[in-house]
């Protein structure tokens, strides 16, 4: 495979994890009041930017969400990995490319908190222009989608697939990075879950207003019974998501 592709590759996940990282700190913080806040990506954009040197470093990571997307769409489109050309494999390099476009939505969201602190709703006034028919059609297959993307990442925590993209079997840290990653699988698919009940429940109900996020899942589970306890888990689990995915940006695989 092209070397360029690899660093693209290598830099996008780097950026990818850290976005993930942060956001299951804040939000543990926050789960044990220690600070911090229920976060999602725009929280996250906007408490690296208070940071030292927070606007350059807004940058870095506008830049790395950008070569993931490219990575994704160079996964899709070019196909450097030889996914197979049977059903599944188109399922996959569909997937891939539909990943590509959100995380260029995330990169442009970086780059907008570069000129504004708030995280606005331009959302919100694109949903407004949606005919309720749509609208509901639009949300219930996105909530569908998103209940297969939860249940691809549960499968790969159960049967431990997500080591197979890494080559650290000879390293001293490998237990503790496949337990960060089983932990981290589990986690993102449990709010992914969450996050596709409110995409469900906003396409059956129209209510436009009751399209959330990674922050209203976590909101979500803090109001429930045990909140505190399921809040504290979800954030440490994505953090460890995070934390699997930069420590492992330097070792993926691209033979397979």
């Amino acid at each position: 495979m092209d070397k360029k592709y690899k660093t693209i590759a290598k830099l996008g996940m780097f950026s990818k994890g850290l976005i993930y990282f942060l956001s299951g700190i804040l939000t543990l913080m926050t789960a044990l009041n220690l600070g911090g806040s229920t976060s999602g990506k725009s929280q996250v954009f906007d408490f690296i930017k208070k940071q030292p040197f927070g606007m350059a470093l807004l940058v870095v990571i506008a830049a790395g969400l950008v070569c993931y997307a490219i990575w994704r769409f160079v996964q899709s489109i070019k196909n450097p990995e030889h996914i197979e050309d049977d059903w599944k494999g188109k399922i996959k390099r569909v997937a891939y490319f539909l990943s590509g476009i959100i995380y260029l939505v995330f990169s442009f969201l970086a780059v907008r908190h570069l000129w504004s602190s708030s995280s606005g709703d331009g959302g919100k006034s694109v949903l407004s222009s949606l005919s309720p028919t749509l609208f509901t059609i639009l949300f219930i297959l996105i909530g569908v989608a998103l209940i297969i993307k939860a249940g691809y990442h549960i499968k790969q925590a159960y049967q431990k697939e997500f080591m197979k993209r890494f080559s650290i079997s000879d390293r001293k840290w490998h237990k503790a990075a496949k337990n960060a990653g089983y932990f981290g699988f589990y986690a993102r698919g449990f709010v992914i879950l969450i996050i596709a009940y409110f995409f469900l429940r906003a396409g059956l109900y129209s209510k436009k207003n009751e399209v959330k996020g990674t922050k209203e899942a976590f909101s979500f589970l803090q109001e429930s019974d045990y909140g505190t306890i399921l809040m504290a888990t979800a954030a440490a689990g994505l953090a460890a998501y995070g934390l699997f995915i930069i420590l492992l940006s330097r070792y993926r695989r691209f033979d397979a």
